[in-house]
């Protein structure tokens, strides 16, 4: 499976940005560091990515 890693359109497309990749990968999603591309990254399943995206859209994990 060929990775399609992409990061978000609010990102701005500069290189500069501190921004996560997204991938789908074999039933799970991939998340990386758009800065550190060949690093760490972490592999959860597409339910444990939704709910992270809808406490993101809450503001939930902002901080005070």
């Amino acid at each position: 499976m060929i990775e399609q890693w992409r990061k978000s359109s609010y990102s701005g497309g500069t290189s500069d940005e501190a921004c996560v990749e997204v991938a789908g990968l074999a039933g799970t999603v991939g998340i990386r560091d758009s800065k550190d591309p060949d690093g760490d990254r972490l592999s959860v399943s597409g339910a444990a990515f939704g709910v992270l995206v809808e406490q993101i859209k809450r503001g939930a994990l902002d901080r005070p």
